[in-house]
């Protein structure tokens, strides 16, 4: 298993525990963004830069990235083409994307887009809490601990 990150809107944070469990695990920890991204001196880390441009790193994650493979992205479509390839997806608030879930992520996120584009504020995010921090640590370590990784 590799995991790989659709890094430019990953929180810090959670890079950070990415960081660490790359280490911990030895697993190759690849993350993909059109800037720039400092990323710890490691042979298991990795950092592809990709040209700007709507979808070009998700394009180039879904391209690169094989089954069972993990990606960390709160990006629905993203999550959706990797679950399709065989792999799995996880959002930087901890929510495993599965088959099971993923088309009602879907349809809720094309209804908030629909909404927005009529005008209606529909407000984002809240900010990444501990909760969401604590949440993302304990999928991940699951993920891990399933792959005999931990």
């Amino acid at each position: 298993m590799k995991i790989w990150v659709d890094a430019d809107a990953c929180p810090v944070v959670i890079k950070d525990i990415l960081f660490r469990a790359a280490e911990r695990t030895k697993l190759e920890l690849t993350l993909v963004s059109n800037q720039p991204i400092r990323i710890p001196r490691s042979p298991q880390i990795n950092f592809l830069r990709v040209s700007s441009g709507f979808d070009v790193a998700d394009n180039e994650i879904v391209r690169r990235m094989s089954s069972g493979d993990l990606v960390i992205t709160g990006d629905i479509p993203l999550a959706a083409d990797a679950i399709e390839k065989g792999g799995q997806a996880l959002s930087p608030r901890g929510e495993l994307y599965t088959v099971n879930n993923i088309k009602a992520r879907l349809g809720m996120r094309d209804f908030m887009d629909t909404l927005r584009s009529s005008g209606v504020d529909t407000g984002g995010p809240p900010s990444l809490n501990h909760n969401d921090r604590q949440a993302f640590a304990n999928q991940l370590d699951k993920i891990l601990t399933r792959q005999g990784k931990r």
